[in-house]
């Protein structure tokens, strides 16, 4: 089967121990469905060598993309290079590129063998020139390594979306006073008859809102879009829909 779409991996024993909350993953998930590029998993891991490891492998069996985020840095838990070149049966090597752009930032061109590597990347790895910043987006097989900063994870980001395609989902919402037990019925008739078209319900309890439930219902194209929004509004009883959006 071949794959599609895009997985991520977040990576972080501050993100699993509280200390730090991922801004990554949302913003990830958030990007990557506006520019059209289905997202099959998210999957958060200590920084460790054989967890990124499965991951990776998880990852890659379900999407053509990977995008991994935190553990690129000089410090001792900084393994997502030396994890991902095992995944993909690579060594880790020094990239010249890469050298020449630490020295040149460093004091006198000084650089400390911590330092230095930032310059490890799995082989074959390339270098995507990263706008605002000295450090480039580090990629290899499908593969972008990320770091874990927001910050600069956004930047990079949309370095390698510029570079990749997809198709921008078609969605519309429809907001219903009844419950989902009073209307399953006619959504599983419509989802059944339209496999095509992805149609979610969800509940909500707060009764500061005007609705009880709201339905979306999604697909690549308007055209069946619409007519599944017209079956559903169709079997549903007079009134039952409060707004369409």
């Amino acid at each position: 089967m071949e794959r599609t779409g895009a997985a991520a991996i977040i990576i972080g024993n501050e993100v699993l121990t509280a200390k730090v909350q991922d801004q990554n993953g949302p913003h990830l998930i958030k990007r990557l469905r506006e520019v059209g590029i289905p997202l099959r998993s998210v999957e958060t891991i200590l920084d460790d060598v054989d967890a990124i490891v499965d991951a990776m492998n998880r990852a890659r069996q379900r999407a053509r993309y990977v995008f991994t985020s935190g553990g690129i840095g000089p410090t001792h838990d900084d393994v997502t290079v030396r994890a991902v070149a095992m995944a993909l049966g690579r060594s880790v090597v020094r990239l010249p590129e890469m050298v020449s752009l630490i020295e040149a930032r460093a004091p006198e061109g000084r650089v400390t063998p911590e330092g230095m590597r930032l310059a490890d990347a799995p082989e074959g790895a390339v270098l995507l020139p990263q706008a605002g910043t000295w450090y480039p987006v580090l990629t290899v097989g499908d593969v972008y390594l990320l770091p874990g900063v927001p910050q600069l994870f956004r930047m990079q980001l949309e370095t390698v979306l510029a570079r990749l395609s997809g198709s921008p989902v078609v969605l519309q919402n429809l907001f219903l006073r009844l419950g989902e037990s009073e209307i399953a019925a006619v959504l599983d008739h419509v989802a059944l008859n339209m496999p095509h078209v992805a149609i979610g319900s969800y509940p909500e309890f707060d009764p500061a809102k005007d609705y009880r439930v709201k339905i979306t219902i999604e697909a690549g194209e308007r055209g069946p879009v619409e007519e599944a929004v017209a079956r559903i509004i169709g079997g549903l009883p007079d009134g039952a829909v409060l707004r369409r959006e």
